[in-house]
């Protein structure tokens, strides 16, 4: 099966920014859904996107969670996969080098994850030795092991220390990805943009978790598993819109998008990119029939460029 192309000049501008990094268009990939790209370069165009978001990547490599790792819902599936991944050095050996000679002038989004402060400062210490990377998304759901295994994102003051040492290692635009697993999470929102956070992603998968009741036992080896896919899109929008009143960084809003309408919700919400996940599964399209869908949009309702949606939500 062939790449689908895109040959036609649009007439409308697609352009988003996130801090510095320019996005030719406002559709990337969820973290963990993509890999880095090769998977499903023989299904798209992956110069179509307007930036490509890495599996997570950390200091060493990780095995991930033992035992059942998917588990399909309605509207969505669970999973417990845990990060597993090769490490930062066998990711830059493979991954970044396949993608340079795949797609030269592709923006490249590195997702770091770490199990304490001195992991992300690692992680990011290595990867600013790389000349194709655009930009960083910190993974502040990672379990923080110097307070027990809470994730940093639940805990602002933890939240904005991941940040500003990111922060001090790097002038690359840096996104901090937050869980919505919190009371408030337009309080993590604002720690992170006040420790110098670019931009923010959200939502991360909520906690859930699922029984086998002929066995009588936990589907998942750890009990809870994230739950993604159409169900939590109300959830993650709702957030979207709350964060966007509260801070006045760029966001990347993703959780159940599965078509153009669901990603113009999340701009028109206040996300100045959206980022497709769990339906990367079920059509490794998707985010091309979003791009195109979104242009179709702005061209039908006479918006010439897509950034005049942004936030622009009535009432």
């Amino acid at each position: 099966m062939k790449p689908s192309t895109h040959e036609s000049v649009s007439s409308i501008d697609m352009r988003v920014n996130i801090g510095s990094l320019e996005m030719r268009n406002p559709v990337t990939v969820a973290s963990g859904t993509f890999g880095s790209g090769k998977e499903y370069a023989d299904f798209i165009d992956l110069s179509r996107l307007g930036a490509i978001v890495t599996k997570g990547v950390s200091a060493v490599s990780w095995t991930g969670n033992p035992g059942t790792r998917v588990y399909e819902t309605a509207g969505g599936m669970l999973n417990s996969i845990g990060l597993q991944n090769p490490g930062v050095e066998e990711f830059c050996k493979n991954d970044l080098v396949w993608l340079k000679q795949h797609s030269p002038d592709l923006p490249i989004i590195v997702n770091v994850s770490g199990h304490s402060i001195a992991d992300y400062v690692a992680v990011i210490e290595r990867l600013e030795q790389e000349s194709n990377i655009s930009a960083y998304e910190v993974n502040i759901s990672c379990p923080n092991v110097d307070v027990g295994g809470l994730a940093f994102g639940v805990n602002a003051t933890e939240s904005a220390a991941v940040t500003a040492a990111c922060r001090e290692i790097t002038k690359r635009p840096l996104i901090m990805k937050l869980t919505p697993n919190v009371t408030d999470i337009t309080e993590i929102a604002k720690a992170c943009e006040a420790a110098g956070a670019d931009g923010l992603s959200l939502i991360n998968t909520l906690l859930g978790t699922s029984i086998d009741i002929h066995n009588r036992t936990f589907r998942f080896a750890r009990k809870v598993a994230g739950l993604s896919g159409p169900a939590i899109k109300p959830v993650a929008l709702r957030m979207v819109y709350a964060v966007s009143q509260a801070v006045d960084v760029p966001l990347i809003g993703m959780g159940g998008i599965a078509s153009a309408d669901d990603a113009i919700e999340f701009i028109l919400a206040g996300a100045t990119a959206v980022a497709v996940g769990t339906s990367n599964f079920v059509d490794p399209a998707t985010t091309i029939k979003c791009i195109d869908g979104i242009e179709s949009y702005c061209k039908r309702h006479e918006v010439g460029q897509v950034v005049d949606l942004v936030g622009a939500v009535k009432g």
